[in-house]
């Protein structure tokens, strides 16, 4: 095991996917049929919005803090969105993994990279679309945006998509319960890791092994 590596009991996920294939919505699903997992809250630079609540939604910092942060290695992944900053706490997520619970980040493939290079143990999930007709029509199917924008986040889609292969698991959103379905299964299946059994069920264990 590298010396970045530590086997927490809790597993870090990594959730990846083009604009329209349906993360979001996944995601949403998956936290409410499944316990014991959370998604989370980066911290960002930009403005609180009407509805949201600080450490809620994100953690609001400006800009002078969450420059300290960098510069004290604070992040798993940071980056800069159209003049905001927006970064994952290291501390926050392993604090999460060492009481049992898994944490979900919904970053783009570059954030993943970053996270994996800091937590190698990370599981990597990609959500592919099930064609590229299907892709467009959910992104028309929005009605909010023009051609142009549309034929924009059909080219991004394909880049993005283009790294699939750097993740762990691909799902192919093509039924959204069957996809549900499959990443419950992912996260059930890291559940019974060994050192996650022994850290949930020890003292049981033990008890079987008594002479």
């Amino acid at each position: 095991m590298s010396k970045t590596q530590i086997d927490y009991p809790g597993t870090l996920y990594v959730f990846a996917a083009p604009s329209g294939a349906g993360k979001t919505s996944l995601v949403k699903a998956l936290l409410e049929n499944m316990d014991g997992i959370a998604v989370s809250v980066s911290h960002t630079t930009r403005a609180m919005r009407p509805g949201e609540e600080n450490g809620i939604h994100y953690h609001f910092v400006d800009i002078p803090q969450f420059e300290k942060m960098v510069a004290e290695h604070a992040f798993l992944e940071h980056a800069k969105v159209f003049d905001n900053y927006y970064g994952t706490s290291r501390t926050g997520i392993e604090q999460q993994l060492a009481l049992g619970m898994d944490v979900i980040l919904e970053i783009d493939w570059q954030g993943a990279r970053q996270v994996r290079e800091l937590m190698p143990e990370t599981v990597g999930v990609f959500i592919l679309p099930p064609s590229r007709q299907a892709l467009e029509e959910r992104l028309r199917g929005r009605g909010q945006d023009s051609d142009e924008i549309i034929a924009r986040r059909m080219r991004d889609a394909q880049s993005e998509s283009s790294h699939y292969n750097e993740f762990d698991y691909v799902v192919i959103n093509n039924d959204f319960a069957t996809a549900l379905a499959e990443l419950q299964a992912i996260v059930t299946c890291q559940r019974q890791r060994l050192s996650a059994q022994q850290w949930r069920h020890g003292k049981m264990i033990e008890s079987l092994l008594e002479q």
